[in-house]
């Protein structure tokens, strides 16, 4: 991710313009024309492969309604609420279901069901830009609880995250390390649809930066190659 020289008056739309309809784009031309086996192989012989593409989609929608909603809700947007924001209902199967950080199963098993929630995930974040500049993405900060079970993402978000000087299992979030942390997560499970995708023999539509997350040292980046 290419990070322009941005003045803090900037748009911070400007900032990360992924989110406008690249992340969504990509996704969806990954999964387009599979069938119910592809979109649904797991297998034990990779770690990456425990989810198949129907559920690494489900926890890329799912996770964009948890931080750009459930977590902190209006307090991301300054100039008012979103069009369309989840009611208490729709938080409970998007961002607070049974099935391990992804959309409620029950309800959100059509693949066209799961795109249209990652769009529309992608659009809270895209509304939380357009209500922000360069310089509040980084000003603005949010509370969030850390138990230690995310260790490595210390060393990606040097900047814009710090731990409470009174109670160490706080931490803070600026909105950019939040905005990282999204874009990092999407790519990452994208390249996980694409190797689950090459270990059925077929071919991938777009090339995944390899960045964030799966840039740090010892990260599994194995293919079934």
């Amino acid at each position: 991710m290419l990070e322009q020289q941005l003045n803090d008056d900037s748009p911070a739309l400007l900032r990360f313009p992924q989110f406008e309809s690249h992340l969504y784009e990509i996704a969806a031309g990954e999964v387009a024309g599979l069938t119910e086996e592809q979109l649904d192989f797991e297998s034990d012989k990779w770690g990456w492969s425990g989810w198949s593409i129907r559920r690494q989609l489900s926890h890329m929608a799912s996770g964009n309604f948890r931080w750009f909603w459930q977590r902190w809700g209006l307090t991301m947007y300054p100039e008012g609420p979103p069009a369309n924001p989840p009611n208490a209902e729709e938080v409970k199967v998007l961002a607070q279901s049974k099935y391990d950080r992804r959309l409620d199963e029950g309800v959100y098993w059509d693949v066209k069901l799961i795109l249209e929630e990652l769009q529309r995930g992608l659009a809270l974040g895209q509304t939380i830009l357009s209500q922000h500049t360069v310089g509040s993405l980084r000003t603005e900060e949010f509370e969030y609880a850390d138990t230690g079970e995310w260790p490595w993402f210390y060393n990606i978000h040097s900047t814009g995250l710090r731990r409470d000087s009174e109670t160490p299992t706080k931490i803070w979030f600026n909105l950019e390390t939040i905005f990282r942390h999204r874009y990092y997560e999407h790519i990452t499970h994208l390249y996980n649809i694409q190797r689950i995708k090459q270990a059925q023999g077929l071919s991938t539509k777009t090339e995944v930066p390899i960045e964030g997350y799966m840039a740090l040292p010892g990260w599994d980046l194995s293919t079934p190659d």
